[in-house]
């Protein structure tokens, strides 16, 4: 991916904070949101073409009472990580009410592997959720990450290139420097 198409990739998830948790948190704390989602995001593309594997092994594990189920899962997954809960993040979309959004998006977050669970719980993220249901954005912020000009997947999307690994570092890198420039925290604190 070149750098223009990256730098608009990292503008628009840029903005994405911007457009939905002003009001709700103040500039310098959007990170603590966007930053997590964004890796959310980007797990559940990753995720989306083996998730009907995964459940379906799941089950089966289930059924036979195997209670070390992780390497199988992986397996299934065809990923160091998996998810089993039984929604992507588009299926969380379109909820009807505020509560359930709240209670289906953390069954999906409970249904990361535990490798992701660490990573969810080194960010804090679950600590942001009640605020961003209060405020009714949790909504708006999945969607806007859905949205289909921005392909944070590996895969092609609708004629937008894929994001390999790489790429998809150092679009978080940047991430991280804009949140910590815009508090003015010295240069490469953010690599500490």
């Amino acid at each position: 991916m070149d750098q223009s198409q990256l730098t608009g990739l990292t503008n628009f998830i840029w903005n994405i904070a911007d457009d939905v948790l002003r009001d709700v948190y103040v500039r310098g704390k959007y990170r603590d949101v966007i930053l997590p989602m964004t890796v959310l995001r980007r797990l559940d593309a990753v995720l989306e073409p083996t998730k009907k594997a995964v459940l379906d092994m799941k089950k089966a594990l289930d059924r036979e009472c195997i209670v070390h189920q992780d390497d199988a899962l992986r397996s299934a997954s065809g990923q160091a990580f998996y998810n089993t809960s039984p929604f992507l993040l588009r299926d969380l979309k379109s909820r009807a009410s505020q509560q359930a959004l709240r209670n289906d998006f953390e069954a999906y977050l409970d249904g990361f592997s535990p490798n992701v669970q660490d990573i969810l719980t080194n960010f804090e993220f679950r600590n942001q959720i009640p605020r961003l249901s209060k405020a009714d954005v949790l909504g708006p912020l999945i969607e806007k990450l859905l949205d289909s000009d921005l392909n944070i997947s590996p895969y092609p999307v609708n004629g937008k290139p894929a994001l390999d690994n790489h790429s998809m570092g150092t679009m978080f890198e940047d991430l991280v420097r804009r949140f910590n420039e815009a508090n003015n925290e010295e240069a490469g604190e953010h690599w500490t």
